[in-house]
């Protein structure tokens, strides 16, 4: 049986952010400029200056440029296909993974895992932060910076997402404000190395081959992310936004994230010869850099706090029926963030952004080929999304063989266990063996598990086929 939420969970959950169901096509009232506004969020973290400093500076710059791309193409094609399904269905890719092929409790374990993931950014983003801070104040603890910029964001979380619209809108400005100041700067310092950036290459390394590979690994630890991202935001978008919105919302995070931040990482890598971001920007513009980290990072941390409340609130439902709403996950995220930062994650990013990365690619691909070749081509299962507990089976093996077993082969791989190659290209070697399993596996079980009672109330207008 479906979970009957209390009056307070109700008021808020129903009302507000529908963590537990879909988007009422009148409560789809948001346009496609605010939505991505509020992707912006994530697209405007240093950390994407950190990823582009690193590869620039250790694989080559025109390396990380063909990375770079590589990363929009995949990252914008994922996004605009998951953006549409989400303003078509009015669902999050949590609610979206109950009818996509993993039923109702399978979907439990892309959630919980999801909510891991933007735990970790979280504490990883406030660490950044941390750093910045704590080089100009050494005499404050960092366990008290730590706990003080860990809770600011819980507050900035309450209302849900039109305060998350107001805050990236109004602070946006001042972002870009930083940014130029920032590039100023460092034009007017002398760099590094005499030639044009992007021929800058360490001693032995070529353009493509190894070098261009593990640039390659390196953008697939982060770039699952944003295309699953754009659909907590996407399932508010007006009807008459869906053309322009799903493109906008699918690729201009991913231009901004891997192009502009990645691409400007590239250069002040270069021409500053340092990789961390959190170094250079205060160099640059000394306590004025220490506040733009701080705008950046308490932008992308109220989007990582969002999404991972909202997944931890799915997986509770699904699981222990345990319901107290969204602003109770609020709290928790932001608290585990807290004890990561504490507990010194950092040290462990490697072998967490490996695992992540593959993870969030092969879940992206699932949804998608779900989507586009089970559903619509093959017309395998319902044509709507179905989230509610009592019209689903409780797993669906489509969805949950294609991710373990995909999943796995990629971790394996991505440790080294397959080759150099599919080392490097692990995510993507993952997403597309999970396409194959999810199609063969649909083919196989006949859409069988997909729905246990159809559900009459859902407007055609929702359906994706």
């Amino acid at each position: 049986m479906e979970s009957v939420p209390t009056n307070q969970q109700s008021s808020e959950e129903m009302n507000d952010d529908y963590s537990l169901d879909r988007v009422p096509r009148e409560k789809r009232n948001m346009g496609w400029l605010s939505i991505t506004n509020i992707t912006f969020g994530i697209a405007t973290a240093i950390f994407y200056f950190q990823m582009g400093s690193v590869m620039a500076l250790q694989f080559g710059a025109i390396n990380a440029i063909i990375s770079a791309v590589y990363a929009i193409v995949i990252a914008g094609i994922l996004g605009t296909f998951i953006a549409y399904l989400s303003a078509k269905s009015g669902m999050n890719v949590n609610l979206l993974s109950r009818g996509g092929g993993f039923g109702y409790v399978g979907a439990s374990l892309t959630s919980f895992i999801y909510a891991t993931n933007f735990i970790m950014y979280c504490a990883l983003e406030g660490l950044i932060l941390i750093a910045a801070v704590h080089s100009f104040f050494p005499a404050i603890p960092e366990w008290l910076l730590i706990v003080f910029f860990g809770s600011i964001v819980i507050p900035l979380n309450w209302f849900g997402i039109k305060q998350l619209d107001k805050l990236q809108k109004w602070s946006l400005p001042l972002f870009f404000l930083f940014l130029i100041a920032a590039i100023i700067m460092a034009a007017l310092t002398p760099s590094t190395y005499n030639g044009t950036f992007w021929n800058y290459m360490p001693e032995g390394v070529q353009v493509g081959g190894t070098a261009l590979l593990l640039c390659i690994g390196m953008q697939h630890g982060i770039m699952g992310l944003t295309p699953l991202l754009a659909s907590d935001y996407a399932r508010f978008l007006k009807p008459k936004d869906t053309k322009i919105g799903i493109f906008a919302i699918g690729f201009i995070p991913q231009i901004f994230c891997f192009g502009i931040m990645g691409g400007l990482g590239i250069w002040f890598g270069v021409r500053l010869g340092e990789p961390n971001p959190g170094v250079y920007i205060v160099l640059l513009l000394g306590i004025w850099g220490a506040l733009f980290t701080m705008l950046t990072q308490v932008r992308i941390n109220i989007t990582n706090i969002y999404s991972g409340s909202l997944s931890l609130s799915t997986f509770f439902e699904n699981i222990f029926k345990f319901t107290p709403g969204r602003r109770f996950w609020v709290v928790v995220t932001g608290i585990t963030a807290m004890i990561l930062m504490l507990g010194g994650i950092v040290n462990h990013l490697d072998t967490v952004m490996t695992f992540q990365g593959v993870f969030l690619m092969t879940w992206a691909s699932i949804l998608v080929t779900d989507a586009v070749i089970v559903k619509k081509l093959l017309k395998i299962g319902p044509l709507y999304y179905e989230a509610r507990q009592q019209n689903l089976y409780k797993w669906n093996p489509v969805g949950v063989i294609s991710l373990l077993v995909a999943s796995a082969l990629g971790t394996a791989a991505a440790l080294g266990f397959m080759g150099s190659f599919l080392q490097s290209t692990a995510a993507f070697f993952a997403a597309l063996l999970a396409a194959v399993i999810t199609v063969t596996l649909a083919v196989a079980t006949k859409g069988k598990y997909y729905i246990k009672n159809e559900n009459k109330e859902v407007s055609e207008e929702d359906y994706i086929a």
